[in-house]
Parts: C-alpha cells; sequence; structure tokens
C-alpha cells in the first residue's frame, strides 16, 4: 500500500511501498480517505516527542471505511480513529474513567501506525462511527483538534470569557463549540498574524490581536493551544483571581519563572493530556447539535512534508489534511 513514512525523527518523510498491515483480533481494516495533520505530528517528526515506534506512519486524525475485521462496525461503514489507539482497562486509571492517563496505552500514529497511508489498522473498541453529511476533510480534524478542544473547554468549567492562545486547528473549532454555548472568546495570535486574526472572528471570536497586545477584558480562563511556555505567565497576568490556565498541547518549552502573586488569588494551571472515548462520544452528540464548520487546507498524501513544513512555519489557516 502507499503509506508515508518516518525512518528517524528530524529527518525528512519518504513515500513508501508497504505491505499491508496484518489483522489482529478485534481489529479492522480501513481505506484510509482522508488523515488530518497535527502539531502532534510535527513533534514527533521533528524529535521534540521521544521513542515513537520506528519507522512510523504518522497520523491520527483518520477518516475511513471499514474493510474487514472486527464485528462492532459493517463493512464500508464509516469511522475515526483517533490519538487513541488502546488501554489496559485494569489499571487505576482506566477503572476510574481515566483511560487517558492509562500508563500502558498505545497511540495512533505514534506507538502504533497511523493513517499517512492507504489503509490503517485500528482497535475496533476505538474507532469512533462518524454519522452525518460532514465531507471526510470537513471531519479529519474533529479527530484531535476537536477532541483535544473539546476537552480543553470542559476543563475551563463555567468560565464566560475565554482566552485561547495560540488559533489553530483546535482553537478554531474551540471557539465555535463556545460561542454556540454564549461564551465570549478571545483569539490570541502571533503578532500580525492577520490570517489566524481574521479566521478567530469569522469563527465567532468577539477579538483577536496579537501577544504584544493587551487582551481588552479580565478572562475566565485561558486555553493554551500553541507550544510556547512563556505564554503561561502571560496567560496568568490576564485571567482574573480564580481563573484557571488550561495547556493542551502534548509538548511545550518551558515555562520561565514567574513571581508567586500571578497565581495569587486562585488562578490555577492544569494541563490536558490525550482523550477518553468518552471524549468522542460527547464531542460528536454536541456537533450533531451544534454544526462546526472546519476550515481546511488539502494535500495530497505524498506532499505530507510539505503540510507539516507549513504547519510548523505558522502557515496554516485553520487544519491541514491529508487526501488519500
Amino acid at each position: 500500500m502507499n503509506a508515508v513514512v518516518l525512518d528517524r525523527p528530524g529527518e525528512p518523510l519518504r513515500v513508501a511501498d508497504l505491505p499491508r498491515p496484518p489483522l489482529a483480533s478485534g481489529d479492522v481494516r480501513i481505506a484510509v480517505s482522508a488523515c488530518g495533520v497535527c502539531r502532534t505530528d510535527l513533534h514527533i517528526r521533528d524529535g521534540e516527542l521521544a521513542q515513537p515506534k520506528l519507522p512510523l506512519v504518522l497520523g491520527h486524525q483518520v477518516v475511513g471505511r471499514v474493510v474487514e475485521g472486527g464485528s462492532r462496525f459493517a463493512a464500508g461503514e464509516r469511522v475515526g480513529v483517533p490519538w487513541l489507539a488502546w488501554t489496559c482497562g485494569s489499571c487505576r486509571y482506566c477503572r476510574s474513567g481515566r483511560e487517558n492517563l492509562c500508563p500502558e496505552a498505545k497511540f495512533t500514529g505514534y506507538t502504533r501506525d497511523g493513517g499517512f497511508a492507504a489503509e490503517a489498522v485500528a482497535d475496533e473498541r476505538y474507532c469512533i462511527h462518524l454519522p452525518g453529511s460532514m465531507s471526510d476533510t470537513a471531519l479529519a480534524p474533529l479527530l484531535c483538534a476537536g477532541l483535544i478542544g473539546f476537552r480543553a473547554l470542559r476543563f475551563t468549567q463555567d468560565a464566560a470569557r475565554i482566552g485561547l492562545y495560540g488559533f489553530g486547528a483546535a482553537a478554531h473549532i474551540v471557539t465555535q463549540l463556545a460561542a454556540a454555548e454564549g461564551r465570549e472568546i478571545y483569539a490570541i495570535t502571533r503578532n500580525d498574524d492577520e490570517a489566524a486574526q481574521s479566521l478567530a472572528l469569522e469563527v465567532g471570536a468577539v477579538w483577536a490581536g496579537g501577544t504584544d497586545e493587551e487582551v481588552p477584558v479580565e478572562l475566565d480562563a485561558a486555553v493554551i493551544f500553541a507550544p510556547a511556555g512563556e505564554l503561561v505567565p502571560a496567560a496568568l497576568r490576564a485571567v482574573a483571581p480564580g481563573g484557571r490556565v488550561v495547556c493542551a498541547g502534548i509538548y511545550m518549552s518551558d515555562i520561565p519563572s514567574f513571581p508567586y502573586e500571578l497565581l495569587w488569588h486562585e488562578r490555577s494551571i492544569c494541563s490536558v493530556a490525550n482523550l477518553t472515548r468518552d471524549d468522542g462520544e460527547r464531542l460528536f452528540a454536541q456537533v450533531a447539535r451544534t454544526p462546526v464548520t472546519t476550515h481546511v487546507e488539502l494535500f495530497p498524501l505524498a506532499e505530507a512534508e510539505t503540510a507539516l513544513g507549513r504547519l510548523r512555519a505558522g502557515a496554516v489557516r485553520g487544519a491541514a489534511v491529508l487526501t488519500v
């Protein structure tokens, strides 16, 4: 099958002709039609996340149709394959509804081959049924950007004014979900990133500006999608007493020291790690009630390295998606 492979972190992906992956018990084989390109893929490719399976087929926002295997889905049924690929089911995290923290967890496009390929194999228990009329390419970003953004939004609790630091795939989905709930979104982007700021306003943000600008209101919460540790003290300065700063990336540069007074008055910092199957059920149920428009830039499978380069440069407006 046609695929794009990472041989070693830090090196460009290569196009390859691979054997079809074998099926284990409970697995389904999926003919891939689209796969989102995530910043996590970029962190793996650039060597910022340690110990990936090598060689590796990246990609964990997989949309396709079941070819064979398993018993949960019919042949031809459209499914999604997200980041969480397998958990042990028996540890204290799995038994308490926190399978995202399972120490034995496996991940699509990291410890298992993912969707930068014509076919993918996945444990059917962790696949998501994808109903509705959204196109395959429009659905793909929901499988990570949407899921992590949705989980991060839940971590803001009942915050009415939320700042989003870094406005890419996840933020442009979160903005729509939050606006539908009557919340106000304030988008903080790279300085002079007019494309991201215009997208933020287009999808429902009430304000958009650069990191060198002062947010015009006191925020109840902030979500940091950009992998820049220096944004944590900045977000703490922007949130009101009792406010929460949610770090939603899988990787972040070091957080610089900051005075305790920024954390005082019951402000807090937390992180979001991975996702659960319950997150998937809740997100797609909400999307069925509250339609979301994903803004995507399409690339053929063979141009996965180009897509990652544009993502690294901050040149993608919305989400990048590979078409297979």
